[in-house]
């Protein structure tokens, strides 16, 4: 019996110092999390590219010095026909290796213009590549790229899942010495909640990597008669904007023009029987008036006859 008292408080002293480091392993990794950076999600800042020039330097999501970076971005292109380009994207997409994750298309009716948006995710290490494809489907009138600089987050991820790992893996070992029920179900409950923490750390660093190694891109094609209208800067693009306006106000005179055309020329055609109708009536008119003097003077000359007989 007290041979098997002391085995038995051995393996309990075992499990509860096994307890103790994995607590201070966990507490360890929250530690630093809370000292060395920001925790999952945190906002790192985001730097935005605007410009050709500058895309360059900021589309690998894992840049040359180890960084993790994560790079968003919209681009607006006028094209000729925007559901064929689309169709194009799409293909360009699939080809870099990346994927299409959200479509909408409109079609050409009811008043509306033909456009297409979609949300694409390229990969991060050829995206300056992929972008001048996409770029070639027509004309550029809106590029904008963002990165967020997620390093420190991977790096805190990384960490705390090794801490986790390394306490299950203690703690399964340690499931084969226990000497009561009562320290079975212990460790079985440790497990069990260290293995729920290790599955949302793996789910969150999953997603930074899928973030990471794909970019993300909300390209918009939109047709000639939605493009934005670029203002005149200089004397030669005032001079192309007033006769493009000039030409613009003719067609539109043209254009009523042809819708008044019909109406006039019925409205002519009335305004002439109504002209011929006045000038008849006139006529009749003046005839009648010359032929009353005359009946007046016959009459007259008959009284006068009747009175010289008398």
């Amino acid at each position: 019996m007290t041979r098997r008292l002391r085995l038995t408080t051995a393996a309990s002293l075992t499990l509860l110092a096994a307890l103790a480091l994995g607590g201070c392993s966990a507490g360890a990794s929250d530690s630093a999390t809370d000292s060395g950076g920001p925790a999952f999600g945190g906002d790192s800042g985001g730097e935005s590219f605007d410009t050709p020039a500058a895309e360059e330097a900021a589309l690998d999501g894992e840049a040359s010095d180890g960084r993790s970076v994560i790079t968003t971005g919209q681009l607006y292109l006028t094209v000729a026909a925007p559901l064929e380009a689309a169709e194009e994207a799409a293909r360009i997409a699939e080809r870099a290796g990346g994927r299409v994750d959200g479509r909408t298309e409109y079609s050409p009716d009811q008043g509306r213009y033909a456009a297409a948006e979609l949300l694409l995710r390229l990969p991060s290490a050829t995206l300056t590549e992929t972008l001048e494809e996409l770029r070639a489907l027509g004309e550029v009138e809106e590029l904008t790229l963002q990165t967020d600089d997620v390093t420190r987050e991977v790096q805190d991820l990384d960490a705390r899942i090794t801490a986790l790992r390394s306490s299950v893996e203690r703690l399964l070992a340690l499931q084969d010495a226990a000497a009561t029920v009562e320290d079975l179900i212990d460790l079985e409950t440790a497990i069990s909640d260290r293995q729920g923490q290790l599955e949302s750390l793996e789910a969150q660093q999953r997603y930074l990597a899928d973030q990471v190694d794909l970019s993300t891109l909300r390209l918009t094609l939109g047709s000639d008669a939605t493009a934005p209208v670029d203002e005149p800067d200089t004397f030669l693009t005032g001079l192309i904007a007033g006769w493009e306006s000039l030409v613009a106000v003719g067609s539109g005179l043209l254009v009523i023009a042809g819708v008044l055309l019909p109406w006039l020329a019925v409205l002519g055609v009335l305004a002439l029987v109504m002209l011929l109708v006045v000038r008849g009536a006139r006529r009749r008119r003046g005839r009648a008036a010359e032929q009353a003097p005359a009946a007046g003077a016959s009459t007259t000359s008959a009284w006068c006859t009747r009175s010289a007989g008398w």
